[in-house]
């Protein structure tokens, strides 16, 4: 059996390397444009909506705009959920652990 100090100090060096990525994750973006550039969704690496960008072009046709809007912020989600499920796996790579336990 492995010794359980060392153990114990990996877990807690996984720890803070758990909060420093979440904190990293909190400040960087993920953008997604939709309708040919007609609306642009930001939103940070921790699924936080962080900007709305619509082109007035694209305000005369108000259900398309909506539809546009949830097609953008989905798509923005999405990236940012790959984002850190990315960062995630670097993180624990070496620690031989199952795919999807964290």
């Amino acid at each position: 059996m492995k010794d359980p100090m060392k153990m114990l100090r990996q877990v807690q060096q996984m720890q803070d390397r758990m909060g420093k990525l979440q904190k990293e994750l909190e400040t960087e973006t993920v953008s997604a444009t939709v309708g040919g550039g007609a609306v642009t969704v930001v939103a940070t690496g921790t699924q936080k909506l962080v900007s709305v960008r619509i082109e007035p072009d694209a305000a005369g046709d108000a259900e398309m705009l909506q539809d546009l809007v949830v097609a953008a912020v989905n798509e923005a989600m999405e990236k940012s959920k790959q984002m850190a499920s990315d960062r995630m796996q670097a993180l624990t790579s070496g620690l031989g652990l199952p795919p999807g336990l964290l």
